[in-house]
């Protein structure tokens, strides 16, 4: 163990002491039952956001997935639920147009900044988020994504409720999968360079993963991408010559039956450890207390294995460097009772009070600066 440690601190640097990067709440409600979150910070600054907001008329959950830099996925974070409370105001109650109208309001909104700024801060143009979104109300659930972060059912398979399967929600906007692929290249026929294979996985441009975000401005406007600040080789072969992603949600309505338990809803980096299955199972056999806690720790577990050392050690690694072991991962598990979605009343619109849970806006400043009872890092 002592050779192990000397090993990581000549290639990483010194080891801090337990983990400064993490941060959970556990079980708190929400309309239709508990959700609880956790979060680990594997970037120099959290690129990671997250939020549960609980409404009188609905339960919206929010895993926002920066790159590039925080500025995205921090303004998702505050500006997506005011424009959905904005929308389902308007339309008298959720829908998936309501979700639909808030995620191209946002988008248009960090475009406009974007703008704004790029005199004088012209590397905001390089910056994006995924965005997965989720809403319950009543006996409906929608989920909207932009991006390869995952929403995930755990449901029962079997009268007796002792096998609990996996049904995913979402599809991964990412060009990994080989119709992502095929979909970009029929809508961009006379680019050869619409998606190549670089630095062992596929690229569109040669530059990102993921088809759809909210801002990359310099990826969707011409304009964005011609400041000295992005140089020739980003566009190796041809110049933009108009969007190569896009900021439309996949939206997916479900009415949720009595064998629906729970919900996983995740950033990338989380499923980049765990398959859907053995997140599953997870939920389906532990207590509810201390769930998404677990979760994170079962994903560094397996992100440590890969690297053939142990948890604890990499736990001590530090942020930035920590980087090159996993990424930023924020974990949110939202169990059902069936019980309070029967008793549910219609929709309270009028009645605009909530209580929300958002997750730091940077894990390590925060132990670093503030005490407070309710942030408790992992022993």
């Amino acid at each position: 163990m002592t050779m192990l440690r000397s090993c990581l601190e000549r290639c990483f640097g010194r080891l801090g002491y337990g983990d400064e990067l993490f941060w959970y709440q556990d079980l708190k409600p929400h309309t239709s039952g508990e959700f609880s979150i956790a979060v680990v910070q594997a970037n120099s600054t959290l690129e990671d956001q997250g939020q549960v907001v609980s409404t009188p008329f609905a339960t919206f959950i929010g895993v926002y997935d920066g790159h590039g830099g925080p500025d995205a996925a921090r303004f998702v974070n505050t500006q997506l639920f005011p424009h959905f409370c904005e929308f389902a105001m308007e339309q008298k109650g959720v829908s998936a147009d309501v979700i639909r109208k808030a995620i191209v309001a946002t988008e248009e909104e960090f475009l406009h900044l974007v703008k704004r700024s790029f005199p004088f801060k012209p590397q905001i143009a390089s910056v994006g988020s995924c965005c997965l979104v989720g809403a319950i109300t009543e006996d409906t659930l929608y989920v909207a994504n932009l991006g390869d972060s995952r929403a995930v059912l755990g449901r029962c398979a079997t009268p007796d409720g002792k096998e609990v399967v996996a049904e995913r929600l979402t599809s991964d906007h990412n060009v990994a999968d080989v119709e992502i692929r095929k979909e970009l290249k029929k809508l961009h026929p006379d680019e050869s360079d619409i998606v190549v294979h670089t630095r062992g996985v596929w690229r569109i441009k040669g530059i990102i993963q993921v088809s759809r975000s909210i801002g990359d401005a310099y990826l969707k406007k011409p304009e964005f991408s011609r400041d000295p600040l992005f140089p020739p080789y980003i566009f190796p072969t041809s110049p933009l010559k108009r969007s190569v992603i896009s900021a439309e949600p996949s939206i997916h309505t479900r009415k949720l039956k009595p064998d629906d338990l729970f919900f996983i809803f995740a950033s990338d980096g989380f499923w980049e450890q765990l398959t859907d299955e053995a997140a599953v199972e997870i939920v389906s056999k532990y207590p509810r207390s201390g769930i998404a806690k677990r979760l994170l720790r079962a994903a560094l577990e397996e992100a440590a294995k890969k690297m053939e050392m142990r948890v604890n050690d990499m736990k001590r690694i530090q942020k930035g460097v920590r980087r090159h072991f996993h990424d930023d991962i924020t974990v949110i598990v939202v169990y059902l009772d069936h019980n309070n979605l029967r008793n549910q009343k219609s929709p309270n619109l009028k009645a605009m009070n909530y209580k929300s849970i958002n997750t730091p806006a940077d894990i390590f400043s925060l132990h670093s600066h503030e005490s407070d009872s309710r942030l408790r890092p992992e022993p």
